[in-house]
């Protein structure tokens, strides 16, 4: 698994590409990176059908570990997945926009 910052995440968001949140709903609710579709860590595996594998795949989570822990997951079922390091936490904490609700 590849690892960004929220800098390099902002660029690919740019660029379209695809972003998941392996958050619970609770924490996706409160904030997200607008764009980002929620898959909780805990059904990833049986959600694989709704990942795209045409693009790389950027995963967060709300500091990084969680979203990284995903990385082997995805790449073991053919994904190109990049663990955004610092997660949600950092991209709020940059000022960057975020949504709010489910």
């Amino acid at each position: 698994m590849r690892e960004t910052d929220i800098d390099g995440l902002r660029k690919a968001l740019d660029e379209g590409a695809t972003l998941i949140d392996v958050r619970e709903p609770q924490e996706y609710a409160e904030a997200h990176v607008p764009g980002a579709v929620l898959i909780p860590m805990g059904q990833l595996s049986s959600r694989l059908d709704e990942v795209p594998g045409d693009r790389p795949v950027y995963v967060i989570c709300r500091s990084g570990n969680r979203s990284g822990a995903m990385g082997p997951l995805l790449d073991a079922n053919g994904f190109d997945s990049v663990n955004v390091v610092g997660g949600t936490a950092a991209w709020v904490q940059a000022g960057h926009p975020y949504d709010q609700g489910l």
